[in-house]
């Protein structure tokens, strides 16, 4: 009986940690920024695809925060419209992210 094991860690994929060890390796800042016309963006940088299901994240953040956003993947950053920095903060924790890995600017 041959089973699926993770070509990281060797554990069998029901076991495997790799993706929750990756999620704190991450380093995500979320900071607010004023652009034209005096409106405000949130800004979450640092967020890698591979190990985070960005745009599945980015759904359910405009639907949370009842706002617009888009993720440009050149700059791997979600761009949310308005000021939500605290409540990022909070989505990213509920979405299993280490609170010490995310720095908020502004």
């Amino acid at each position: 009986m041959v089973e699926d094991r993770c070509p990281i860690c060797g554990l069998p994929k029901e076991l495997c940690v790799c993706g929750e060890i990756k999620k704190e390796e991450q380093k995500i800042t979320v900071r607010s920024e004023r652009r034209k016309y005096r409106k405000e963006v949130t800004l979450i940088e640092g967020l890698n695809p591979g190990e985070l299901d960005v745009k599945s994240l980015l759904k359910d953040m405009k639907s949370r925060l009842a706002c617009g956003g888009t993720y440009k993947e050149k700059e791997r950053t979600i761009i949310l419209q308005g000021n939500h920095v605290k409540k990022v903060k909070q989505m990213l924790i509920r979405w299993g992210i280490s609170p010490e890995k995310i720095e908020l600017i502004g």
